[in-house]
Order: structure tokens, then C-alpha cells, then sequence
């Protein structure tokens, strides 16, 4: 059923390929994913998949939006899961590309038991998931002996009206939390840390867009970023980042915004 991959190996018909994307730069790239890219017969694809990106696919290809906003989809992921397999049976080379990570709140692992139940030959890219790539140009380490030797991944959505997170396992000291999908909740998670026992002064940074021309980074303390980032007009899609580590952007910030490299057509074309 799966077929594995390997160094130059062509896209095959009837096999569908979970591709991350990274979290926007499109020189962040795979090898793999570039190769990939450029041999799809039908690319399904998620909101934050950039244009530039989207660009590097044939012009045969044929491209179906299946992106998921709050509390908006386009289309269910059920439906996802079925076009998927209507592709494959097709024997179309079927690209899902997913913003950072197939496995990182991508549900990849559900459209690959899918899959996986209806026979459907697939592999799996990774892709730079958006806390690598956005803390990296932000010039936050997520980890440093002297401020954190753990990093916790959660996703600030809120689930039956309420945001349903380990609180007391994110309040650890000595660690770092990357919240995805929380620009909505800013507020409600920053008061939520506080009062399980996290330090209202403690770093917190939001960034738009990162690793994109259009990247901003408000930083402050759990008090004060939701004021600031409502003052600097933030809009999703964003990262927010707490933790001691913030404090190390003053000093290690590197990427000017507007700096993102062109998309890599030539790189994509020599091993297409």
C-alpha cells in the first residue's frame, strides 16, 4: 500500500503525498517537497499555503482550495479525506500541501487512516512547523540552558467554549510555550497562565506572518501583550511564544521583514 520514498524518486500515479509546506518563506522548502511540487497532478491545499508556493506548482496542475479558517472551513475534512481518495483512484499524483507540518495540528495522521483504509498508496513530507520557523526569525531560541530546557506545543483554540489545556503542565518553570491558532483567545490564555500560577511579568511575544516579508513581533509580558498586539493591529495567522526566552530577541533578532528570499523556481526546475 505505501510505497517508500527516496533521493530522487519521481512522483508516482495514484499515490497521494502530505507535503508541509513550512511556515511561509518559501526557500524553507524540503528538497523533497520542491521535487514533489513540481510534478503534481492536483495539489488540495490549506489557507496559509502562500501564493509564492502555489506558484511553483505545474501550470497543468489542477488546484482545489480546501483551507479551514476560524470558525470557517471551505470544506469538512471528511470531505477532504474523500477527494483525496477520488484523486488517487484516478491515478493522479495528489499533493495535500499543509502550512508547516502534516503532523503538527495538520490532522494529517486522520486523512492518512484514510488512506490507509481504502488502500490508497501515500507518504508523508515534513515540513519546518511554524514554531521552528517563526521563532527562528523572530530571534527566539525555544530552548537555552539558561532559560529553558523544554518546549511545549498546544493549540489555543477553544473547544465547547472553553480553552481545554493542561495548565499545570504549562506552567512549569524553566520551559517555553508555543501557542498556534490563539490570536483569537490572546486575552483568555494569558489570564488563564497567570492565574495557574505563571508570573503576570513573565516574556510573551506574538508574531504575524513570520518568516514572511509581512512579519511583525510584539513582545511584552502576559500582562501587558494583548494590549499591545490589539494597539499594533496583529492579525492572524500569528504565533504567540512565552516564556524567558523572549527576552533574548532584544539582542539575537537577525531578519529584517521585507528580506524573505524569491521563490527558488530554478532549484525547483533542476530537480523536477
Amino acid at each position: 500500500m505505501r510505497r517508500p520514498g527516496g533521493p530522487g524518486r519521481a512522483a508516482e500515479p495514484g499515490t497521494v503525498y502530505l507535503v508541509g509546506t513550512g511556515p511561509g518563506d518559501p526557500d524553507l522548502l524540503t528538497v523533497k517537497a520542491m521535487r514533489l511540487i513540481g510534478q503534481a497532478d492536483v495539489a488540495l491545499y490549506d489557507n496559509l499555503v502562500s501564493r509564492e508556493i502555489m506558484a511553483l506548482l505545474p501550470e497543468t496542475a489542477e488546484r482545489v482550495y480546501v483551507g479551514k479558517q476560524r470558525a470557517r472551513h471551505a470544506v469538512r475534512q471528511e470531505e477532504i479525506n474523500a477527494l483525496l481518495v477520488e484523486h488517487a483512484r484516478r491515478g493522479k499524483r495528489v499533493l495535500r500541501l499543509k502550512a508547516g507540518d502534516p503532523f503538527v495540528f495538520g490532522r494529517g495522521g486522520e486523512e492518512i487512516e484514510t488512506l490507509t483504509a481504502q488502500g490508497i498508496a501515500f507518504e508523508v513530507v515534513p515540513g519546518i512547523t511554524a514554531a521552528l520557523g517563526v521563532a527562528a526569525y523572530a530571534g527566539i531560541p525555544l530552548t537555552h540552558r539558561d532559560h529553558a530546557q523544554s518546549c511545549v506545543f498546544v493549540t489555543g483554540n477553544l473547544r465547547d467554549g472553553t480553552i481545554d489545556l493542561d495548565w499545570d503542565a504549562l506552567v512549569r518553570p524553566r520551559q517555553t510555550v508555543v501557542i498556534y491558532m490563539g490570536f483569537a483567545n490572546l486575552p483568555a490564555l494569558c489570564a488563564a497562565l497567570v492565574a495557574h500560577g505563571t508570573a503576570a511579568t513573565m516574556p510573551a511575544a506574538i508574531v504575524q506572518q513570520g518568516t514572511t516579508p509581512d512579519q511583525k513581533v510584539v513582545t511584552g509580558t502576559l500582562e501587558s501583550l494583548p494590549e499591545l498586539a490589539r494597539a499594533a493591529g496583529l492579525a492572524p495567522p500569528t504565533l504567540i511564544i512565552v516564556g524567558e526566552v523572549v527576552r533574548l530577541r532584544e539582542r539575537l533578532s537577525w531578519f529584517e521583514p521585507g528580506e524573505a528570499a524569491q521563490p527558488p523556481v530554478d532549484a525547483l526546475r533542476s530537480t523536477a
